[in-house]
């Protein structure tokens, strides 16, 4: 099998990292079924049965990888091999999504009064006006906090209050900044350049949030993901809430289902989540219903 595998990878023309996890696939399937077996129906559907409890993601990559080996030994019919993925691997239907807004909203509230006053040292200014900053950029923008880590201070056009970024799936996408946001940002960013040191790295190169903690070098060093989302777990909990009242992707949630209230229009909700799939926003779309305006006409606009 290891050759029949090592032949149909040097095949594809495809990039290291799909390769990669091809070729993890593939040896899921040989642990699964066997080195020695005959690539068939019934070895197909072993395989995967035994994937049912991997995610939706997963089981997208792995089956692929199959097929396409599949495929590529003329193994078997691909219509068959297709309606055996779509029986073996039907998921639930997407569930509706729910957070806690109130919560999400008090500490949006907290951090954008954050203004460094009250800090006893400049770096606690920075950490403060940085955490503000992060935060609305969070809830105004729908960016993941990864992409909001990744983000240059070139990647932001000042004037039009937008950005060009590489988001999920290697895609390009335009995000749009608010007015409390962009403020917010320059007022970091300014703050920054009263302390940093010169740096050989050109301005626009440099991280658009950076780390001020005490064990960060004098290098101007991003931050990552996990670093902020440790520091807005600790401005959750100086808002007077449990660390565990928002979770990572509340904030995302959020911005999706502001824009959804505001418009009731869900494509728009769609471009500006940059789903790929509507299907995805129709999630958020229990919101703002007929059903909605309907129950609040009749028990809480009644007439005595």
């Amino acid at each position: 099998m290891e050759t029949k595998i090592k032949a149909f990878l040097e095949t594809l023309d495809r990039s290291p990292r799909t390769i990669f996890a091809y070729r993890n696939a593939l040896n899921q399937f040989v642990g699964v079924v066997g080195e020695d077996v005959d690539l068939n129906l019934s070895t197909y559907t072993k395989f995967l049965i035994s994937i049912k409890s991997k995610s939706p993601a997963t089981k997208r990559v792995y089956t692929t990888a199959v097929r396409k080996f599949y495929a590529f030994h003329k193994a078997w019919s691909p219509d068959e091999l297709k309606e055996a993925t779509e029986h073996y691997t039907r998921t639930q239907g997407k569930r509706i999504v729910n957070f806690n807004r109130e919560a999400v909203e008090k500490v949006i509230t907290y951090c954008a009064s954050l203004n460094g006053e009250n800090s006893s040292s400049p770096r606690e200014t920075l950490e403060a006006l940085r955490d503000r900053a992060f935060v609305l950029t969070l809830a105004d923008t729908g960016l993941r906090i990864s992409e909001a880590c990744a983000l240059k201070r070139g990647d932001i056009d000042w004037l039009e209050q937008r950005s060009i970024i590489i988001g999920k799936g290697d895609k390009q996408a335009v995000v749009y900044y608010s007015n409390r946001c962009i403020e917010a940002l320059k007022a970091y960013l300014h703050a920054r350049s009263n302390v940093e040191p010169n740096s050989r790295t050109p301005l626009g190169s440099q991280p658009l949030f950076a780390r001020h903690d005490i064990r960060a070098s004098k290098k101007i060093r991003p931050i990552t993901a996990g670093g902020m989302w440790k520091a807005i777990k600790a401005r959750i909990e100086e808002a007077g809430m449990e660390r565990n009242a928002i979770r990572l992707h509340d904030f995302r949630h959020y911005f999706v289902t502001m824009t959804y209230l505001a418009k009731g229009d869900l494509k728009m909700s769609q471009v500006l989540a940059r789903h790929e799939s509507i299907a995805t926003t129709n999630r958020y779309a229990h919101f703002n219903t007929e059903a909605a305006k309907a129950y609040d006409e009749i028990f809480n606009k009644r007439t005595e």
